[in-house]
């Protein structure tokens, strides 16, 4: 990462900065107008959302290549569904109309509740594994420009 250009590293930050924002909004730990909470913040949602920001910007900016780089293939499930599980655990476990349909309000609580720190582990480890591959990829495997032939 020390060899990341400006550009790589201002997606990096705005990666960072909408990942906190599309989590942390529908879920209401930004109180907004536009979403309620039935069930008070954690203590631990706040850092479960902050390291999985600055990890899904991190990732992010692994595929922002330079203007003039071939992109390569590349495989973004980890990513995706490391994301989806962030925001599966900082959620207000009875606003959650799937968990709801699935279990019931007591069972939302007595079950789904529970487990929320368990599927922000599971974010952060599978982020964190996403962006050791592309970095490992990268390092391994560098992208070519038109000037290499």
């Amino acid at each position: 990462m020390r060899t990341w250009t400006p550009r790589r590293l201002v997606a990096a930050v705005l990666g960072a900065a909408g990942t906190a924002a599309v989590i942390s909004v529908p879920t209401d730990l930004i109180d907004t107008p536009l979403f309620t909470r039935s069930v008070p913040v954690t203590w631990w949602a706040w850092p479960a959302l902050a390291v999985t920001a600055v990890l899904a910007g991190l990732l992010l900016a692994t595929y922002v290549q330079p203007a003039d780089a071939v992109p390569p293939a590349t495989e973004k499930r980890l990513g995706t569904v490391g994301g989806v599980l962030s925001l599966l655990a900082v959620g207000c476990p009875v606003c959650n109309k799937l968990v709801l349909l699935a279990l019931g309000a007591s069972g939302a609580m007595t079950w789904f509740a529970p487990a929320q720190p368990l599927l922000a582990v599971a974010s952060i480890v599978l982020l964190g594994w996403a962006l050791g591959r592309r970095l490992r990829g990268e390092r391994r495997c560098p992208v070519p420009t038109p000037a290499d032939g």
